[in-house]
């Protein structure tokens, strides 16, 4: 069963959400969207190193962030409510040098008030890179 509240959605249409984002600037582009996740990937370069010349682990966070908000952001109607990041942690597993990094969201809970994604990182040998839990507050919209 899909999640979307609008099934339609498309990569391209998430894609362009990127523009001025920090998404943007570190490279992140959205992949696949399936019945009950959404993926994307993000360069390991000069954006999105840190100095010993690894994947920066602030960079997986904001991977990992990005795609968990996105994804709440297209499980709700946004006419009526909108969503922000409350809690993310994130486990750092294996160092990354080049390539591509490739992470997926899949919901643990979607309630009325809050949603809980895991995310996973992925290197292009598709092991395991870093683990990350995002709990996103749903708030309603006030009337202007």
């Amino acid at each position: 069963m899909a999640i979307w509240f609008d099934p339609s959605i498309t990569v391209s249409q998430l894609q362009q959400l990127a523009p001025n984002t920090m998404g943007g600037h570190l490279g992140m582009e959205f992949t696949e969207i399936g019945a009950n996740f959404l993926k994307a990937r993000m360069p390991v370069d000069d954006r999105t190193r840190q100095p010993y010349g690894l994947l920066h682990g602030g960079a997986s966070a904001a991977l990992a962030e990005t795609l968990g908000s996105v994804a709440s952001a297209h499980v709700i109607d946004r006419s009526r409510y909108y969503c922000v990041g409350l809690e993310i942690n994130a486990n750092h597993l294996r160092p990354v040098k080049e390539g591509y990094v490739y992470g997926t969201a899949s919901p643990l809970h979607l309630g009325k008030t809050t949603h809980v994604w895991d995310i996973r990182i992925h290197d292009e040998k598709e092991k395991l890179v870093c683990v990350s839990r995002l709990t996103v507050a749903i708030l309603k919209l006030q009337a202007v």
